[in-house]
């Protein structure tokens, strides 16, 4: 199932660029992020509300709330913002050829930050990327 999750994750997120690289044709990238993020928003919280989740919201403890906040901030405003610039101006196929280079950044962190291990077929991997990104930039 996890396989199936991210294969959808993957089709979406290959997918998605078209629509958001059309759609900023005439918007700043600012507007078109806080249209995004206003239309997910709004979809996410009915679905948490529908859904029970939140007591889950009220629980969260602080140290969860804090890490979330910091990875919404890098991700969510600094992050997609970057990636919403460079669509509107740049080919959509080299933009995500570029984004998509972001597991290669996992994985040297959570070395460094978290003490994680990766397998040399992971670290094979990330240099295939890398030579990737070098061919195709």
């Amino acid at each position: 199932m996890v396989y199936f999750l991210a294969l959808i994750g993957m089709i979406c997120w290959g997918i998605s660029p078209l629509f958001a690289k059309s759609g900023l044709e005439r918007l700043r990238p600012i507007t078109g992020l806080s249209l995004r993020t206003f239309i997910a928003a709004s979809v996410l919280f009915l679905w948490t509300m529908l859904t029970g989740g939140m007591q889950e919201l009220r629980a969260t403890p602080p140290r969860a709330v804090l890490l979330i906040l910091i990875e919404a901030l890098m991700a969510m405003i600094v992050g997609d913002l970057a990636y919403y610039a460079a669509l509107k101006d740049g080919n959509a196929s080299i933009v995500m050829i570029i984004m998509a280079c972001s597991p290669v950044v996992t994985i040297l962190c959570s070395v460094l930050f978290l003490g994680e291990r990766p397998s040399l077929s992971t670290l094979i991997g990330a240099c295939l990327v890398v030579v990737g990104l070098i061919l195709v930039v």
